[in-house]
């Protein structure tokens, strides 16, 4: 490093020492940890909280105050099918939460046997799955809480490193799935392009009984005119051959309301059967009252597009306003990802740096997610992810937030450059 660029460097030290410095005289207390819609957003699906009224009685007659029903009612079913791409009748509309189903999946595969499988996972000397990373830390949670092996495998701007996913999975049988969320991924927004579906559904196995855990979250979720979408993974699965290799999930938590909607899980015929016999043990059918509510609110595909629609105006500002703050105070420091649709945004940060940028933001008041959270075990070998959660706060509190913590990735970038 030459004089010039010593002296350029020095100065930009100061100024961003004296930058921290202001920031935390402001003493704020923002939270930027989880991506949770806003109350504006929630406030879309207000009308919901009144239904479905006196009417408790579904297309087919099916009273919903009742008992029974395991699969869910088929005009949700038919709703949702077309927007997850799977036929309504392998599609099971059930609790709140697909995190809950995806947990629940798992343990099903461990105390009994999948379709196609020798024996119950439990009984396997070693489990594992593949976890792309960046990746959603709930996932990797679920791996962590059973014991299961997690092999970290590199996102591309494709989708998975699939060279690297079709050579684990042919060559060890221990490896029993892999975690996908294909579209606006958690959290770097990539999109899985189709050769990536199609080879996930066509690749040879080690382990007969390898499932695809496709975490479809962000189905609906765009920010921009494009409505990106993603081959269907389970007419891929059939047409390779495969057909009971997918579990695909999905929910209303970010189009109505999160703590009150209602999660799906579609697969094969066979695997479908399988699910509802376990499920069949902890419960008489599922809360069909809030699905009809659902129903009579969304009334089609095209309503939950337009639902979306509204999401996108309340959210799309925040997204443009991080990224026009970080262009303005980061642009060649950091870089960070482009979204097209989804809840996050992930800020790469100089090697080594990531920890103490969070630390550093969290002295000042702005609370992000745990470094290393995008990454199994917690460990970000490189430990230069950060995920950034734009939708919660409004948008005057997100500008203040993301302009402390470009802040923070300035004073701890340029002193690890000092210090180089």
């Amino acid at each position: 490093m030459n004089t010039d660029q010593n002296t350029d460097l020095s100065a930009s030290l100061d100024a961003a020492r004296r930058d921290y410095a202001a920031l935390l005289e402001r003493k704020l207390k923002l939270d930027l940890t989880r991506g949770k819609p806003s109350a504006r957003q929630l406030d879309l699906s207000n009308e919901i909280l009144a239904l479905p009224g006196d009417r408790y009685k579904s297309a087919d007659g099916t009273d919903c105050r009742n008992y029974g029903g395991p699969q869910g009612l088929p005009e949700l079913r038919e709703i949702f099918g077309e927007l997850l791409d799977v036929p309504a009748g392998q599609l099971l509309a059930l609790g709140n939460s697909s995190l809950t189903l995806m947990h629940d999946t798992v343990v099903h595969a461990l105390l009994g046997v999948l379709p196609g499988a020798r024996r119950r996972w439990a009984d396997e000397e070693r489990i594992a799955f593949l976890c792309p990373v960046p990746g959603y830390d709930r996932h990797f949670d679920i791996c962590e809480r059973f014991g299961i092996e997690m092999i970290p495998v590199p996102m591309t701007p494709d989708g998975p490193d699939m060279a690297e996913v079709e050579r684990l999975v042919s060559a060890d049988a221990g490896i029993k799935g892999i975690w996908c969320v294909p579209k606006y991924s958690n959290p770097d927004g990539t999109t899985y392009s189709d050769e990536t579906t199609r080879r996930l559904a066509a690749m040879p196995a080690a382990a007969p009984d390898f499932r695809i855990f496709w975490d479809n979250a962000y189905a609906v979720h765009h920010l921009t005119d494009e409505e990106v979408q993603v081959a269907d993974i389970l007419a891929a699965c059939a047409q390779a051959g495969n057909p009971d290799r997918v579990f695909v999930y999905g929910s209303t938590s970010k189009i109505t309301l999160g703590g009150a909607g209602v999660a799906f899980f579609g697969s094969s015929e066979a695997n479908v059967k399988w699910l509802l016999g376990h499920r069949g043990k902890q419960t008489i059918g599922p809360d069909k009252i809030n699905q009809l509510a659902h129903v009579m609110f969304l009334r089609d595909a095209d309503g939950v597009r337009a639902q979306m629609r509204g999401h996108r105006e309340l959210i799309q500002p925040k997204f443009d306003a991080v990224r026009r703050i970080f262009a303005e105070r980061l642009d060649g420091l950091a870089t960070w990802s482009e979204p097209k649709g989804g809840y996050f945004i992930t800020l790469t940060v100089p090697d080594g740096c990531a920890k103490e940028v969070v630390r550093k933001a969290a002295e000042a008041g702005i609370a992000l997610t745990p470094a290393g959270s995008t990454h199994p075990y917690k460990d970000d070998p490189r430990d230069n992810v950060i995920r950034i959660a734009p939708t919660f706060p409004d948008v005057a509190e997100l500008e203040q937030a993301i302009e402390g913590v470009a802040t923070c990735v300035r004073l701890v970038g340029y002193e690890k450059l000092a210090s180089a």
